[in-house]
């Protein structure tokens, strides 16, 4: 745990795909600064720790002033995706060992019926071993652990070279006992192995994704908890000795003995971490409801927040995997500033493939050839000839080289395709938009739209002129928002029940069971070093209606009118009707919330525009506009300029659209709106 959730100097780094992000914070003045480093994807701790030191060399202070470290990290998500984590063998009760080979009956909602193929299990089945033990439904065993099958099974696993196991036993969630045991002979009997229990990840019912997580849990955990150690290491040899915070999937931090012991949490740490930082901005403006998309090198993630409320769904998953564990509810597609533009079938496609960190689009001049969307604004002229300060020039004519690849097929002249080549990525991430917004019931017109990332704030005023938005947030620093987000973020742990028997429970009933999950949280606190004024409990249920496959999250009540209430009206909410039938109480979960409070940023001075430090040449509906540059940092509070425009800045470059209008506003933040008819 850091010296004080509230600590003065605090630095975060999030690592992306091709720059790692750094934003450091003086509590005390409300100071920050920021960076941006190339990501290093061989050693990512060697990025994380060159954009710190640069960072503070930018600050004037040193590595043993830091009171707090936050981090966002892809390693354990990069793993699962690419499937590249640690060999893994799955030890389970005897009769359940195809459970992963027979997963859902359910197929991808975009894959064809017929030509799907189901991917292969994280884990085959030469390398998952039964053993003998029976759990009963209600936790009463059945058939007493056999730890001489135990010691067999480890015999197995030692010819098996692998480096990580996975213990899954038939309804553990409802008794731990045996797979507690378990453990503990696998660890007398393989030392050195990583193994992990379902307990220890998700304890709920569901066979098929409690062992999924715990194997994708296991895979990672060698991986995640070396790339910590080094971490760690850098640090200590920098002379900082304060605890690595890092980034969970729910939206919160914990320290680095939790995220060594269940390293799938940080799945979609930097996303959620881009999530939060987005509505810290907002609540600064005033504004409460949003759809945020963050735009990267390879992907944009779409999350829909109401009310200032962040939904997490246990319904999640990471590349082909569905992933149960708690996470910040967003939709992510392959579209990005890297995404390549391709002839595919006789058609211009854009993405999901993604020129990466390196060779890049051909304009970072590091070898690539293909275009992507970057090339294509670099073509119309969307982005000045140097970023990151003046410090990365950008290769013109390569970009205009790569993107008549794809326009001479067409018989196309140069702007033509790199506006399809816009329009096609737009409309993608128009798509993802409306699954979080018109297919959940919400007009996405009633919205602010916050893009943020490295190419967010290029595409904002296009994106929102295809969903019929009339006002864009474009946070301080859009480029490095996740690592503004870490800052802002709460330290955050879930402690979940799966009850014996699901079933229409009078919550007087389930009252010990939070009363038993509240004190695993209160432990918890206590290990993270949280202040008692700064602990937040929220209990919360998971409920269906009977028949129904997946439950609803409501706020947990001391009486059954009031919890069926709650579900029938966030079912209501969600779908647009309710059922006529019994509600049944499914699992209880409590969430644990350390507070911290977000950096308060130092108010922007009132002031004018700047003069344009230069004018450049920008297609525009096909005709050569004469479009100002500005350096946004010298806006005053209440300065505005009317596009089309471009505003530079370290991190990103927004393209300020006709018809658009930006004011500056007091925290740092800029408005966009819409002054004419679309």
């Amino acid at each position: 745990m850091p010296k004080d959730i509230t600590s003065e100097l605090a630095i975060a780094v999030d690592i992306g795909g091709t720059f790692t992000d750094i934003a450091l914070v003086d509590h005390a003045t409300g100071q920050t600064w920021r960076g941006k480093t190339p990501s290093t994807p061989a050693d990512p701790s060697e990025g994380f720790l060159t954009g710190i030191l640069q960072t503070l060399e930018q600050a004037g202070r040193q590595a043993s002033d830091l009171a707090q470290v936050l981090h966002g990290t892809t390693v354990a998500t990069n793993m699962i995706l690419e499937g590249k984590g640690a060999r893994t063998a799955l030890v389970t009760t005897s009769g359940f060992r195809h459970v992963l080979a027979i997963g859902r009956q359910d197929i991808p909602r975009k894959a064809n019926l017929y030509t799907w193929v189901k991917p292969e299990a994280p884990v085959p089945a030469e390398r998952i071993v039964e053993i003998d033990e029976r759990m009963g439904v209600g936790g009463v065993v059945i058939t007493p652990l056999d730890e001489a099958s135990v010691r067999a099974a480890a015999a197995k696993i030692a010819r098996m070279d692998v480096k990580a196991v996975a213990v899954s036993l038939l309804h553990a969630f409802a008794n731990p006992d045996h797979e507690r045991r378990v453990a503990e002979i696998l660890a007398e009997e393989l030392p050195g192995l990583a193994i992990t229990t379902s307990t220890d990840v998700l304890p709920v019912s569901r066979e098929y994704e409690r062992t999924l997580a715990t194997v994708l849990n296991a895979t990672v955990m060698p991986g995640v908890t070396a790339y910590v150690a080094r971490l760690e290491d850098r640090l200590k040899a920098e002379g900082t000795e304060v605890p690595l915070m890092l980034m969970q999937s729910n939206g919160g931090v914990a320290g680095a003995p939790k995220i060594r012991v269940a390293p799938a949490l940080t799945a979609l740490s930097g996303p959620a971490a881009g999530v939060v930082g987005a509505r810290s901005a907002a609540k600064a403006c005033g504004i409460d409801d949003i759809i945020t998309v963050d735009i990267g090198g390879t992907s944009a993630d779409i999350c829909l927040i109401k009310e200032g409320e962040i939904g997490l769904t246990q319904s999640g998953s990471v590349g082909d995997w569905p992933l149960a564990l708690p996470m910040v509810d967003m939709i992510t597609i392959g579209a990005g500033g890297g995404s390549l533009a391709r002839v595919k079938d006789g058609a211009l496609a854009v993405g999901p493939e993604s020129s990466g960190a390196r060779p890049g689009p051909a304009a970072y001049g590091h070898g690539g050839t293909e275009p992507t969307v970057t090339d294509a604004h670099v073509v119309l002229g969307q982005l000045p000839s140097r970023l990151l300060g003046g410090k990365m020039a950008l290769d013109i004519e390569a970009a205009r080289k790569a993107v008549a690849s794809v326009a001479e097929p067409f018989g196309l002249d140069l702007e033509t395709a790199a506006r399809g080549i816009l329009a096609i990525a737009d409309s993608h991430m128009v798509g993802a938009v409306r699954v979080v917004s018109v297919e959940r019931g919400h007009d996405p017109r009633d919205f602010t739209l916050v893009p943020f990332g490295g190419a967010g704030p290029l595409h904002g005023c296009a994106l929102a002129d295809l969903l019929g938005i009339r006002r864009v947030l474009l946070t301080a620093a859009p480029g490095v928002l996740c690592a503004d987000g870490l800052l802002a973020a709460d330290l955050k742990a879930e402690f979940s029940r799966a009850l014996n028997r699901p079933g229409r429970m009078d919550p007087a009933e389930a009252l010990p069971l939070v009363a038993e999950l509240s004190a695993q949280a209160q432990a918890w606190f206590e290990e993270e070093g949280v202040p008692a004024d700064r602990r937040m409990l929220t209990p919360v249920a998971l409920m269906r209606f009977a028949g129904q496959g997946g439950e609803l999250a409501v706020p947990f009540a001391d009486t059954r009118e009031a919890l069926e209430e709650n579900f029938r009206t966030a079912h209501k909410t969600l779908y647009g009707f309710v059922l006529d039938a019994t509600v049944e109480l499914v699992t209880l979960r409590v969430e644990a919330t350390g507070l911290a409070d977000a950096p308060e940023p130092a108010l922007l001075a009132e002031g004018g525009a700047p003069e344009p430090s230069e004018h450049v040449s920008v297609m525009i509906g096909g005709e050569s506009v004469d479009v100002p540059v500005c350096d946004r940092a010298a806006f005053g509070a209440g300065a505005s300029i009317d596009g089309p425009a471009i505003l530079t800045q370290l991190d990103t470059t927004t393209f300020l659209a006709p018809g658009w209008s930006a004011t500056a506003h007091p925290s740092g933040a800029m408005i966009l709106t819409r002054e004419t008819d679309q």
